[in-house]
């Protein structure tokens, strides 16, 4: 829990925006290290907006969010491993919203339309069977589990990332502005680059957390990182291009437009750039999206600027509790199996 900016006790998560609930299934074990994590909008959806900046993206349905494009409101953000086949866990979603009737409406009563923008990221042979990917009913499953609380770590489609030489995982963080404005954010943390700056072993997320995000950190001791130092040169997977990519979704109750959407996607990139380093490689497909459910008058410029730094931040928070959350799995190391001597046993 973190007091927010007015004071008020949040769950520190991507649902203390009010109607957005998150669901995540995984597998683990027998060959599996995979999962798939999806964010529900509103039943009358939200609108939505992308920002791809990696280059090797897996997406479904983002040129629907190009601002100049017919559909305005979105009922679903999936993220799911499994590379390119995981997007199979789509389906799964898109089957559960149009058994509840919500999507896009075209014509009598359950004759809808799901609106399922997605990304994925590469995962695939980290459990041992490179074919095991997410399917339609690992996302209907998902579905099946959303609700308010949100799971961090290795969970969901950050069951089977990494983080350079790291475990990732999945992250949540939120901020309520002064005006009153909510934003939250998850992201799945699976990238090519570091989170972890190699001179000091420090996270590079962490000089721009709240009190509350973490538990208390200091340098890990030399001994540590020189171990750290020397997994990472051995490691078989980093001695060739690796393949990654952390996707995530910003979201807010503030009424926007598609074309303050995509903004505020793009504004979520500084976000990680702030945390990972390298970040947008060629090896990454590097995806955020954008969630506004407000339905009142659309911000004007004055107020939607307040909201970008902030939103920036919040990923930047949201990628250092994905970090700090990770549980080894798969021979990836956690930071805290790394580097336990940044730890003082305190919690969040």
């Amino acid at each position: 829990m973190v007091r927010d900016h007015t004071g008020g006790v949040t769950s520190n998560s991507i649902t203390d925006v009010p109607g957005i609930r998150v669901g995540q299934a995984e597998r683990i074990g027998d060959g599996w290290l995979s999962g798939t994590t999806v964010v529900l909008a509103p039943p009358d959806g939200a609108v939505g907006g992308v920002d791809v900046r990696g280059g090797g993206p897996g997406t479904r349905e983002t040129d629907l969010l190009d601002p100049r494009n017919l559909v305005e409101r979105v009922h679903a953000i999936v993220l799911s491993g499994g590379s390119a086949l995981g997007l199979a866990s789509v389906d799964g979603v898109a089957q559960r919203l149009l058994r509840d009737g919500i999507g896009f409406p075209m014509g009598g009563p359950g004759e809808v339309v799901p609106i399922v923008p997605a990304a994925v990221l590469f995962d695939l042979g980290r459990g041992g069977a490179f074919a095991n990917h997410p399917d339609a009913a690992l996302g209907a499953a998902a579905y099946d589990a959303a609700s308010s609380d949100v799971r961090e770590g290795t969970v969901g489609a950050g069951t089977g990332a990494r983080v350079g030489g790291l475990k990732g995982g999945i992250g949540s963080a939120s901020v309520r502005l002064e005006d009153g404005t909510t934003i939250g954010v998850l992201v799945a943390v699976n990238a090519v680059g570091s989170a972890v700056d190699p001179g000091t072993g420090e996270l590079y997320a962490a000089r721009h957390c709240l009190s509350g995000d973490l538990p208390t950190l200091r340098h890990p001791d030399g001994a540590e990182l020189e171990a750290a130092h020397a997994a990472a040169a051995a490691d078989p997977a980093l001695l060739k291009p690796p393949l990654a990519t952390t996707i995530g979704v910003i979201a807010t109750d503030a009424a926007l437009t598609k074309a303050q959407c995509a903004k505020l996607a793009g504004i979520g990139h500084d976000g990680l750039a702030r945390a990972i380093n390298p970040v947008h490689t060629m090896f990454d497909g590097d995806t955020i999206f954008a969630l506004a459910t407000g339905t009142g008058e659309v911000a004007d410029v004055l107020s939607f600027q307040a909201m970008l730094g902030p939103a920036g931040d919040c990923v930047t928070r949201a990628v250092a509790r994905a970090v700090l959350a990770a549980e080894s799995a798969g021979g990836m190391r956690s930071f805290r199996e790394a580097f336990p001597s940044a730890l003082d046993g305190s919690q969040p």
